[in-house]
């Protein structure tokens, strides 16, 4: 076990290191952000005096080794814009991306997991395609579309929702429901075919034949080695939301950092932007790292290998 946690963790630092390679330089080739910040009047000596500053005028695999160097002792730059370190910004960002993300991850678990596990039970009845339905509109339905169409409705003509911002709890409920949707149907379905393999397992019939609980049945044996699938799931979704929250923040103005992250590419404020991806990156890979260690908890079968 010990192996496999080094193996990781190795691996995690090195798809961070590919991602900062690339995001470095990815983000030039939009061009110097001089020509967006500087006025059209400034003069050449202005240009090349930032230019000088901020280092634009060294070769670009220069920028990336001091990029490297800084990033190491935590260290992603200053912004171009504002007077703020990049990680500073992101830090005041961070919060509240978070806090959409957790109350998605919520409604998800909570419509997904009743809805997965009753229809595994109650194949091929009316529930079952009811589920089914949810689960076509779920993955059919663009988060963007839905997002418009909840503010169009609560917002616009019931007034019950404020429609942008950040604030009281009411503020989160639209953008939370918009961004956790197609995670519903994709759990539910992933749960659903797992409690349909664990349902005609041995165990559980010798379960019934032993005459325990219909509901201890399901609920607690058929659940729980059914997990297993949807928990990989799971943290791939840690990433999809907070990623996917760039689009969801835009619709609703969500002062996170999928915001900050448009803000930044528009200002070609490439400190900001790498610091984003990478703290992205990193949670990515943390939330993988953290649900391969829970599947020796859910399964003691499991055996792992480098």
């Amino acid at each position: 076990m010990q192996r496999y946690l080094l193996t990781r963790v190795f691996y995690s630092f090195l798809t961070l290191w590919v991602v900062s390679f690339v995001v470095f330089g990815m983000g030039r080739l939009s061009g110097n952000p001089l020509d967006v910040l500087l006025p059209e009047d400034a003069t050449q000596e202005q240009y090349d005096r930032l230019n000088h500053r901020w280092g634009f005028d060294k070769p670009i695999v220069v920028q990336y080794w001091k990029f490297i160097q800084n990033a190491v002792k935590g260290d992603l730059g200053d912004s171009l814009v504002k007077p703020n370190t990049a990680m500073e910004l992101v830090a005041q960002r961070l919060p509240a991306t978070f806090q959409l993300a957790l109350l998605s991850i919520a409604i998800s678990t909570i419509i997904a997991v009743p809805i997965g596990v009753l229809a595994a039970v109650k194949r091929d009845t009316p529930f079952d395609y009811f589920g089914k339905i949810i689960a076509l509109l779920g993955q059919s339905v663009p988060s963007f579309w839905l997002g418009l169409m909840l503010m169009w409705v609560f917002a616009v003509q019931l007034g019950w929702l404020p429609a942008s911002g950040r604030g009281t709890f009411k503020h989160m409920i639209m953008p939370a429901i918009a961004l956790g949707w197609f995670q519903v149907a994709a759990v539910m379905r992933l749960l659903r075919s797992s409690m349909l393999d664990v349902l005609d397992s041995e165990y559980v019939k010798l379960a019934r034949i032993k005459g325990l609980p219909e509901r201890k049945v399901v609920w607690k044996h058929c659940l729980r080695n059914a997990a297993i699938g949807p928990l990989t799931y799971y943290g791939v979704i840690a990433g999809i939301l907070l990623t996917g929250s760039v689009i969801i923040e835009q619709v609703f103005q969500w002062p996170g950092t999928g915001l900050l992250a448009i803000e930044a590419v528009r200002n070609r404020d490439f400190p900001v932007l790498q610091a984003v991806i990478i703290v992205f990156s990193g949670i990515f890979v943390l939330c993988n790292l953290v649900v391969d260690i829970l599947y020796a908890y859910l399964d003691p079968r499991i055996r792992y290998s480098t």
